[in-house]
């Protein structure tokens, strides 16, 4: 899960000439980290779209995934794995097959996180 933010203070000399002092780093190096991981876990159509029809259904067997998707039984593997390394879902083994569900705390924390960029990059174009 993304951590809480805290402002991480960088201690630069002021310089009149290329403007104020960037004393406030917004995004921790830590939740940066974090984040970044779970952006690379959904950088590919495939997982986009598997993530797309988990959270549509609410719970999704393995075994359903293979048509929506077009993949094969080992790819749709490959990706619910990837995705729940991520945190984005989870997996719930019933016999032979996993029923995938979402984490909506961590989409939360996903969400929240990128909002807080967008809001920074409000402040920036004002």
């Amino acid at each position: 899960m993304v951590a809480a933010r805290e402002h991480v203070l960088l201690p630069v000399a002021a310089d009149e000439t290329c403007g104020p002092v960037i004393a406030d780093v917004p995004l921790p190096e830590a939740e940066a980290t974090t984040l970044a991981s779970v952006l690379s876990a959904l950088a590919d159509p495939v997982r986009l779209r598997l993530l797309s029809v988990v959270a549509a259904q609410g719970e999704v067997c393995s075994c359903h995934l293979e048509e929506p998707l077009g993949r094969s039984q080992p790819t749709i593997s490959h990706h619910t794995r990837v995705l729940a390394e991520a945190g984005l879902i989870a997996g719930d083994r019933r016999g032979k097959w996993t029923w995938w569900s979402i984490v909506p705390d961590r989409l939360d924390a996903v969400r929240a996180a990128l909002g807080a960029l967008s809001l920074t990059e409000d402040r920036l174009a004002r």
